[in-house]
This record gives C-alpha cells, structure tokens and sequence, in this order.
C-alpha cells in the first residue's frame, strides 16, 4: 500500500500526539521497539508527523537495556514535559524497583490527563505508583505469580493487551505491536492500522484477550488430552496440589495408567513434575518478592520451609536464600 492510498480523517491536521517512554534499567528492548516502530510508521505510511516520542530516564542518563543495548534519553524523571501518553518500559525484576520520585512523577502526569502505559513489566511500577486500582490490565506471565501476592486485589488479566480509559497496558514481547495496531486504529482510522500491521508482516492482528503463553499441547508437544486436561490442572493448584487420585480421576484413568503417561510422553513421574513446577514457581517468588523462605514455600504447596529448602538444593544446586538479589535503588544525582 502507497503512503497517497492512505486516507485519515479531517482531524489529523492537528499537532503530532507526543508519546513518552521512560525507561527503567534493565528494561526489555523487543517490547520497547514493538511499542515505538509502529507510531514511526504510522507517520511514514500517513505522510505525515502523526507521533513523535521522547525518551527518559531515571537520571537523564542513557538507559540500558536487558542486552546491554543504550537508548539516549531527552530527559529525566521529573522533567516538565507536555506528554499525551507516557509507556513505562520494564523487564529483569520489577518487583525489586523502588524509586519513589519515579512514583511521584507518574502520578502527577495521570493527575494532567496523561494516558498512561506499562510495557511488559512496566506495569509492576504503575501498580507501586497506585495507579491502577480500579482499572483492568495485564503484565508478563513471568510478573503475574509475584505481583498477585504483592497485589492480590488488583484486577490482573492474563492476557496479551488491555486498554481501560487512560491506562494501556501490555504483556510484552510483541504484544506492543498489537495494542498499538488498537491506538493507531482509534485516533486515526483501521486503514492506517492495517497498513502498519502490514509493513510489519504482521498477517494476524492479535485481540487483546487473547492469551500470552502457547497452549499447553504446543509448550510440551503432547496431543494427549486427559494428560493435558491434569497438567493444566497441576499449573492452576500450585499452592495448594492436588492429590494424585484427585489428578487421575479429572483424566479418568487408573492412578497406574496416569503415571504411564507421566513416564511416557515427559520422562519423569507425576509427582516429579508437580514438584518441579512448584520449585519454579518459588524460584520466581524469592528472586520477585520479599516472601520470607517459610511464606515461599507455604505458597508453593510445601508443608515445611526444611522440606522445601532440602527440595530446592536438589533441583537447583544451591538454597533457596542465594536467590536473594538487592532491590534496585537507583541513585541520586
């Protein structure tokens, strides 16, 4: 499609929509680019300067990426700036972000009508910024466990977008591309959306329920349904597991066939695989969260924290306490 086949309603004559991206170290960069690269084509494909960004910083300073990649920043937290959407860009451990005038900032922009966005873990910091009580929004698979024991009230959805008023928020990875494929749709029209999504070879524009992780028969490469339909079922009840005989009978099949099946199609028992979920669950839980090693291993199905570290060393090669790591406290200038 030609950037003259593209028309745009009356109102695109207005000033460019301004798009600011704070970036938190360690901040991940596929999804920081899936975000970014659709409003630059939509003001290549449209001819006209629809968007234009700027990027901060926690200091002012260029902010590093989770691959070591540097983006320069036009300004830092706390900067005036006339912003119609501010994306808050986060990866590594967000949980471990605790920057108050960060916070502050945020919610003076909400206070202005700034729409407000979190970026795969981004969300974490709107959520320590209090401003998403009340609203619909989602986060990284990876974030959900440890935010929901953090904030078991919010209203989190395991998909891949949501936009609820003035709060964007997205999954990560290349859930960007779609949300915005849902914003550029908005403002300007589904033709300059669709001819974004193109220019991107997006052939499928994702709905934002959609969900984040494959499903289970492609994550493992199993086409057995009742095993399938208990594997499910071991992923839902970490912290308080099932009984085998409870497991066999959701897959209706004698407690001897059920751990055949375990031994066929994953090499390892029923029990096996229960504790290893429950062991990787805990290992996101103490490197996300301040759960002490008790409150860990109570809420991975574990009855002792004796139990649970002997468990751990087993699996991991070390306890359960080396997984401990120093918030993020970035420094002042």
């Amino acid at each position: 499609m030609l950037d003259s086949d593209i028309r745009l309603p009356d109102s695109d004559d207005s000033a460019p929509t301004h798009v600011g991206f704070l970036l938190i170290p360690d901040f991940a960069l596929l999804p920081y680019a899936s975000a970014i690269e659709p409003l630059r084509a939509a003001n290549r494909l449209s001819g006209r300067p629809l968007y234009r960004w700027s990027h901060v910083s926690i200091d002012g300073a260029a902010a590093t990426a989770s691959n070591g990649v540097a983006i320069a920043a036009d300004a830092s937290v706390g900067a005036d700036l006339r912003l119609d959407y501010l994306f808050v860009c986060a990866g590594g451990n967000p949980a471990l972000f605790h920057h108050q005038p960060t916070f502050a900032w945020l919610r003076q922009l909400a206070r202005r009508g700034v729409k407000i966005g979190g970026v795969s873990g981004g969300p974490y910091l709107l959520a320590r910024a209090n401003l998403l009580s009340g609203y619909r929004f989602t986060i990284h698979w990876e974030h959900a466990p440890a935010f929901l024991e953090e904030y078991p009230d919010l209203d989190l959805r395991r998909s891949l977008y949501e936009i609820d008023r003035d709060r964007l928020t997205c999954s990560g990875g290349t859930a960007p591309l779609d949300m915005l494929h849902a914003v550029i749709a908005r403002e300007h029209g589904s033709e300059l959306a669709l001819a974004v999504s193109e220019w991107f070879l997006q052939t499928h524009v994702r709905e934002g329920a959609g969900p984040q992780r494959m499903p289970l028969r492609e994550r493992l490469g199993i086409a057995h349904a009742p095993l399938l339909r208990v594997i499910a079922r071991m992923e839902q009840t970490i912290e308080t597991p099932e009984s085998r005989e409870g497991l066999a009978r959701l897959a209706n099949v004698s407690l001897r066939q059920l751990e055949r099946l375990f031994r066929q199609h994953l090499g390892r028992s029923l029990g096996e695989h229960y504790l290893a979920l429950r062991l990787d669950r805990a290992r996101d839980l103490l490197r996300q969260t301040s759960l002490s090693i008790l409150e860990t291993a109570l809420a991975c199905g574990f009855a002792s924290a004796s139990h649970f570290s002997r468990s751990y060393r087993e699996r991991f090669g070390h306890p359960p306490r080396a997984e401990r790591v120093q918030e993020v406290r970035p420094a002042r200038r």
